[in-house]
């Protein structure tokens, strides 16, 4: 079970001219022998470190110490860091005036903690469509859920009709940027129109879309914005809740804990107000400040990023038209717009095996599965007819190049046509290779 490994050189980012990733140069072991660049269609999961973020961490960590009340230089220090990253983050989403930052671990974290902040008796509608983060943190009575529309306007006419129906009170809907399964944009300025007409808040799970397309608060007219750093090309455990600060403020605190008491007595403990009294702990000052530069190197550089996932993505979707047996899911038109996100299953193939199979075979990461929206995938993969009960997602970011696009449709087809040349077997539920011969890398021997 060997064969020849040829060795495609992967095209610079700066020759693409979009910012420079870390591990664009990595390559990884075949079981068929040898190695190869690797082609990361998985950025939908997480997104690689840019070099200009590891820049600023190395550049921080000599200085690292303790923020806000440390008498230390270094600690002065990271406190700018730590407080300049706010600013940062409010001019990336075009936040409004009054509008906080609030340093999360990830979206997820910063859905449930507004989860956590929503007045008693508030209304909450919410699409199934929704990535968990977004549509596991609420419950109660009143929380309704809307099926996943089939267009746009049904998706306003299903807001409009929900938050009518509510009843007197506080009201959040919950929308989200780019869908996690499918990578579609969703009408959210016409959906915040909606919930601003019915008296709603809004909160914009911005996960997918942040790291593709700029977020502005001020022109969408959304309430809260959610975002994770590891999506945004920075993974060092930081994400942000942005918005209006007096729903926050009114709530009792996320954890409890030094940096967001003002007075503690033995009796008593009065609470701070600010983003502070939702950060509790040390935080984490390296990631909050990857998560700035991040920011900062992606507002530089949108045009750029957009083209450059745009011609990716026509290269993608075009060459799995010929692939036999391809079922693409999708919610709304074929021609909608969309990030660099694409799921399908291919009749008759196991989406879990074809994604071993291509890491294992041809040094391609994918991911295959539900991608933790499960109501959604199920939802999507009946409406397209699927024979499989999970999907392949390829995703690509600014780490893909035209050659990772060109191998994976060329691989897919022969795994399609030909079948994997290796043995695979299950274990616990997951393909990978029996025998396999890959070695780990150094550092974890």
């Amino acid at each position: 079970m060997t064969s020849a490994v040829i060795d495609i050189p992967s095209q610079s980012a700066a020759d693409r001219g979009v910012p420079a990733v870390v591990g664009a140069a990595l390559r990884v072991p075949l079981v068929t022998g040898g190695h190869i660049g690797y082609a990361n269609l998985d950025h939908a999961a997480s997104a690689p470190c840019l070099a200009a973020v590891q820049a600023a961490v190395d550049e921080l960590l000599p200085w690292y110490a303790s923020v806000h009340r440390g008498a230390g230089f270094a600690s002065q220090v990271c406190t700018r860091v730590y407080e300049g990253a706010r600013e940062t983050l409010l001019d990336f989403v075009g936040a409004r005036r009054g509008d906080e930052v609030v340093f999360t671990r990830n979206t997820t974290d910063a859905l449930n903690l507004l989860a956590r902040a929503v007045p008693r008796g508030t209304s909450v509608v919410v699409f199934d469509s929704e990535h968990h983060a977004a549509l596991l943190p609420w419950a109660g009575p009143r929380v309704r859920r809307l099926s996943a529309p089939e267009s746009p306007a049904a998706a306003v006419a299903a807001l409009d009709e929900a938050l009518a129906d509510c009843p007197e009170g506080p009201r959040l809907a919950v929308l989200t940027g780019a869908s996690n399964v499918t990578g579609e944009l969703w009408p959210v300025a016409e959906l915040a129109r909606v919930a601003r007409r019915r008296g709603a808040r809004t909160v914009l799970d911005a996960a997918q879309l942040a790291p593709h397309r700029p977020v502005r608060i001020g022109e969408l007219d959304v309430d809260y914005v959610a975002l994770s750093g590891h999506k945004l090309y920075a993974p060092f455990g930081a994400g942000a809740l942005i918005g209006r600060a007096d729903w926050l403020n009114a709530a009792d605190p996320y954890l409890a804990g030094g940096g967001a008491t003002r007075v503690v007595r033995e009796q008593s403990v009065s609470w701070t107000t600010g983003p502070e009294r939702h950060e509790a702990g040390s935080p984490n000052t390296v990631g909050v400040h990857a998560l700035a530069r991040a920011c900062q190197t992606l507002a530089a550089n949108w045009d750029g990023v957009i083209a450059h996932e745009e011609a990716l993505l026509r290269r993608l979707r075009a060459g799995l038209r010929h692939v036999p047996g391809v079922r693409e899911l999708r919610l709304f038109d074929a021609d909608h717009d969309r990030v660099g996100v694409v799921s399908f299953t291919v009749d008759g193939q196991d989406p879990g095996l074809l994604a071993a199979a291509l890491s294992a075979e041809h040094g391609i990461g994918v991911r295959d599965g539900l991608f933790c929206a499960h109501l959604a995938t199920r939802r999507l993969l009946a409406r397209a007819g699927a024979d499989a009960e999970r999907a392949v997602r390829v995703s690509v970011g600014l780490g893909t190049t035209p050659e990772h696009v060109d191998r994976f449709l060329t691989a897919l087809r022969t795994l399609v046509t030909d079948g994997p040349v290796w043995r695979y077997e299950q274990r616990d539920g997951r393909w990978s290779p029996a025998d396999d011969p890959r070695p780990a890398p150094d550092f974890l021997r």
